[in-house]
């Protein structure tokens, strides 16, 4: 990857879930290397705080959206798409990060409505988010990348991961369908990454008695996001990727 530090100058990308954990370092390291980034979270007053730090170190100003992936309805999608339309015109990139773990518990004992509420957000609101931004990735001036936020229970369950493993192995179905409807007629090219064992908040829920410093933080994982939203890597189509540290 190309060291230049403004390889996203000018480009507006979408990261979903930027309040926190791998959304908020990926929302720093976007800004960093030139982006203007459109921070989407539930808890605006964290936005907030991101975003004075942010004109506070002389990066591109960010905007903010409150957004609840949960509960918001179809006709909100269309006016985040009709709001992002009005002020840039485009959409170079998207981030589909926000992710729920739920239960971790067998199967036999899974409540049905947190069910429902992992699969809304880690799921539905990801196929509503990429189907409603897709007119505006298309009208990227060069090319334009989609990245959901995998897991290694999302190609290789284990037993009590439940409906988190569940949702992002639909997930990574979403991603390969969309990628093989793009390729060669867009210029939208569209991958799934698992970040792999990361210090969040949910690693934390998932794995109460782990020593969060045994695993690397979110901000390691940046240049290979940086790579998969600039133009050195247009060529990834329909990828499952891993973390690397190349």
């Amino acid at each position: 990857m190309n060291d230049t530090q403004q390889v996203l100058e000018n480009r507006v990308i979408l990261v979903t879930g930027a309040s926190y954990g791998i959304g908020k370092a990926a929302t720093y390291a976007f800004a960093q290397a030139g982006a203007t980034v459109i921070m989407l979270a539930r808890t605006e007053n964290m936005l907030n705080e991101i975003y004075d730090d942010l004109l506070a170190k002389g990066l591109p100003e960010p905007v903010i959206v409150a957004f609840d992936l949960e509960t918001a309805q179809e006709e909100a999608y269309f006016q985040l798409r009709d709001m992002i339309g009005k002020e840039f015109g485009h959409l170079d990139g998207l981030l589909l990060n926000a992710s729920m773990l739920g239960q971790r518990t067998p199967i036999s004992n899974y409540n049905w409505q947190t069910w429902n509420r992992v699969m809304n957000i880690n799921l539905n609101s990801q196929f509503l988010m990429s189907r409603t931004l897709l007119p505006l990735l298309e009208e990227a001036p060069g090319d334009a990348s989609m990245l959901f936020t995998s897991s290694s229970v999302g190609r290789q369950s284990k037993a009590f991961w439940g409906a988190y493993a569940v949702s992002k192995f639909a997930i990574e179905g979403l991603m390969q369908t969309l990628a093989s409807e793009l390729e060669n007629i867009s210029n939208i090219r569209v991958n799934s990454i698992n970040p792999g064992a990361t210090r969040t908040s949910m690693r934390a829920e998932a794995y109460p008695a782990e020593n969060p410093a045994s695993v690397k933080d979110a901000d390691s994982l940046m240049k290979q996001y940086i790579y998969l939203f600039s133009s050195e890597s247009q060529h990834i189509n329909g990828q499952a990727l891993d973390y690397s540290q190349e």
